[in-house]
């Protein structure tokens, strides 16, 4: 690789410091972020939140657990503003990678809230180079943005827009949503694409080469720099002055908030919120995405509680079917690289709404389908089946998001 033989990486330079400045977007309203580190000087409790994608999970980092930008920035602000090292801070890290915000927000209170046992103080969200496919152009992302902010504890929420190889992200986009609530932003994308063109003569601090562990997640220095953008913001909160006026987030979206009720149907609940049959399906798949969670070294799988059609139940009498009452309804299935899954036939109300093909992608992770989003609710049936010619074959309904 190019970048063995590159110069190594001057983190205290003028021109670090210069270059990490310039990831700050946008300060925001700092009266949240500002209790927050208010309420760590004092040493009280404080919870640091991040939900995003493979790059929040830390992928490219290693090990995974200590090396990746959400538990290092996480070390930083305790190093920065706990008065002792028994300080009582708190990482919650809830990265999946290959999933965009329409899946984060069914995850939320899951994964972040920990089933609303938790209260962040505040919360990352990294899903900049993700959310091309989220089918709802930005409503997924902003009604969990408002989810996060509307919680009774007024967490502070930053917007992180990372960065892929090819210099790409969803920053003009996602940007505007910040803007219109006056969020802190951070982009990594600003601090270091423009000076990935320039010589070390020229001033260049970091090559791609040092940058990206491959097209799409940093490696460790990448990382770091992650996190020393999100400390800058830290740091430039704690030294400014407290905004005055109340931080205004009650006004009508920029995109759309009619996913910010969304909770989570598997198989766990699923009897008591919808009338279900499983019919085929009423295997339990274990071979499921896994993620390390917060500074976990172990992976932890996700949507355990599912139902999954195998090619021993083929024999089994009929369809998945679901009768639920709902405005909105996302499917979540497992898509994987195994020859052993095959196609299925999402009806909605009789229609054939998809065929679900999980070799869209070709490796085992979550992938997250709108089957209806509607003003009122009403009753809808919902049925899986195998396709023609993949009766024997396997498909796994992780679980559903639904509105009522």
């Amino acid at each position: 690789m190019q970048g063995t033989s590159e110069p190594p990486l001057d983190f205290e330079s003028q021109s670090y410091r210069d270059l990490i400045s310039k990831s700050l977007l946008n300060k925001g309203h700092n009266a949240r972020l500002k209790k927050a580190i208010e309420k760590t000087k004092r040493g009280e409790p404080v919870t640091i939140a991040y939900i995003g994608g493979s790059i929040t999970h830390g992928a490219g980092a290693e090990p995974i657990h200590m090396n990746c930008y959400s538990y290092q920035s996480f070390q930083l602000f305790k190093k920065t503003f706990a008065p002792t090292n028994d300080n009582p801070l708190r990482l919650i890290k809830a990265g999946l990678g290959g999933t965009p915000s329409e899946l984060g927000i069914i995850r939320y209170h899951r994964d972040v809230l920990r089933e609303g046992t938790v209260q962040p103080d505040i919360v990352v969200v990294e899903f900049a180079v993700n959310d091309a496919d989220d089918e709802t152009e930005g409503t997924c992302y902003e009604s969990l943005v408002l989810q996060a902010l509307g919680a009774d504890n007024d967490p502070a929420v930053i917007l992180l827009f990372s960065v892929f190889k090819s210099d790409w992200n969803l920053q003009d986009r996602l940007a505007p949503l910040g803007s219109h609530y006056n969020l802190p932003m951070v982009s990594v994308k600003d601090a270091v694409v423009e000076q990935f063109q320039l010589t070390r003569e020229e001033g260049g601090i970091i090559s791609k080469e040092q940058y990206f562990h491959d097209i799409y997640h940093p490696t460790n220095a990448g990382h770091l720099i992650m996190a020393d953008c999100l400390g800058w913001l830290f740091e430039v909160t704690n030294r400014s002055d407290l905004d005055q006026g109340n931080h205004v987030i009650d006004k009508p979206p920029l995109f759309g908030n009619d996913f910010m009720d969304v909770k989570l149907l598997d198989r766990l609940n699923g009897d008591s919120v919808a009338r279900i049959d499983v019919g085929g399906f009423g295997a339990t798949d274990t071979d499921l995405q896994m993620a390390e969670m917060d500074d976990d070294s172990f992976g932890t799988p996700h949507f355990p509680n599912n139902w999954m059609h195998t090619r021993e139940s083929a024999s089994e009498a009929g369809s998945f079917k679901m009768i639920l009452r709902s405005k909105r309804l996302i499917l979540v299935i497992k898509d994987s690289g195994s020859e052993e899954f095959g196609i299925a036939n999402i009806r909605v109300d009789g229609e054939l709404f998809k065929q679900a093909d999980p070799h869209q992608i070709n490796w085992t992770h979550c992938h997250a389908m709108l089957l209806f989003n509607e003003k009122d609710a009403k009753e809808h049936i919902i049925e899986i089946e195998m396709a023609e010619g993949h009766e024997d074959k396997s498909f796994t309904i992780l679980g559903f998001g639904y509105v009522d």
